[in-house]
């Protein structure tokens, strides 16, 4: 698994819109899952307002949705047999899984897709065939410059005790939470299969501040409650662009990187024109505008080079590539509602 990532980013360091399949003359909404906050820009500016200027009677709205709550509802909606009321949704690749097993989504008809050809292959298996790579993200430390003297290079700085109950961290109910875990449980000798180092050594690690998602967090660093901590590239990135002190580093033994896979919903009403959305947002223009500052979305068509700026957030040396670390979801996914049942149970409180 590891390889292939590697092969992926290579790809992308060593390098406009091909022609796409337009659904004309349709109107309505469509109804997309995005992510919250300035994250939720490249959506908005660099797709939904093109798609709507191609189709001016359909509307695309955008609903912010980091806990997956909209999934009740698809399912409601499925067990009643009334058409999907989400169209389309982002999901790293834990949800991802799930989702597919629980039948949800639709099955990507790639002839209505053909910039997927441009994407690395690696990553397109991850799909199993459902929705498209639209992004990678990277999991790493983040770190107040004002209050931390000296910057982390690695997971274990965070048990620093001068940083004591002032580390913020996330519930395994969400991708970064369980993404810190596997990855406590790899430097302390464990695995996917062994997290009980993870959970021994996070006790160590207490007290600390619990935010809900990942959000929460980066707002928790904005108000300096916390000072370090791991978190997502992008929003590491946004706290630095608004001129805050928040520095992000890939930690010594690499930092995790997770895809985000955009998929249509079984039983929507506008596969055709979820397929153009899922077209359109590995086009090259969408990638490099998403890839480049401030939100370093890492770009997954394979003809979109890494922005030099974007250096403290993506890997751009074959170096870093080598160093990155990932997880097999496959092995966790299973046993994530055990894994969130017992981070609730020891943790939050």
């Amino acid at each position: 698994m590891k390889t292939g990532l590697i092969a992926i980013v290579c790809l992308g360091l060593l390098t406009g819109i091909l022609a796409v399949p337009q659904a004309t003359g349709q109107s309505g909404e469509v109804v997309m899952i995005s992510y919250a906050g300035a994250l939720q820009e490249p959506h908005r500016l660099y797709l939904v307002e093109p798609f709507e200027r191609l189709h001016p009677g359909v509307k695309v709205r955008l609903v912010p949705d980091e806990a997956g709550e909209y999934v009740a509802r698809v399912q409601a909606a499925a067990a009643a047999g009334r058409p999907s009321p989400v169209d389309l949704a982002p999901n790293g690749e834990p949800p991802h899984l799930r989702l597919i097993a629980l039948g949800l989504l639709e099955r990507t008809n790639r002839a209505l897709v053909p910039n997927l050809k441009n994407v690395h292959q690696a990553f397109v298996e991850k799909t199993q065939g459902y929705g498209v790579p639209a992004s990678y993200q990277l999991i790493g430390i983040a770190f107040n410059s004002k209050k931390v003297s000296k910057a982390p290079v690695g997971w274990k700085d965070l048990w620093d005790p001068a940083y004591r109950g002032k580390v913020g961290l996330t519930s395994t109910a969400s991708n970064l939470g369980l993404g810190f875990l596997v990855a406590t449980a790899k430097l302390n000798g464990g695995s996917e299969t062994n997290l009980e180092p993870a959970w021994q050594a996070i006790k160590q690690l207490q007290p600390f501040v619990i935010a809900p998602n990942p959000t929460a967090l980066a707002q928790l660093f904005e108000r300096e409650e916390v000072v370090i901590g791991p978190l997502w590239s992008n929003d590491a990135a946004i706290l630095a662009s608004k001129g805050l002190p928040i520095k992000f580093v890939k930690p010594e033994s690499g930092a995790m990187v997770i895809v985000s896979i955009l998929s249509a919903i079984k039983g929507s009403q506008n596969m055709q024109l979820a397929h153009e959305l899922l077209n359109n947002v590995l086009s090259v223009e969408y990638q490099a505008k998403a890839a480049a500052k401030p939100y370093f979305f890492g770009p997954t068509n394979v003809k979109v080079p890494v922005p030099l700026e974007a250096a403290d957030y993506i890997p751009t040396t074959i170096a870093e590539v080598r160093r990155l670390q990932t997880v097999n979801w496959p092995v966790i996914v299973p046993n994530r509602a055990a894994i969130v049942e017992r981070w609730n149970r020891e943790f939050s409180h």
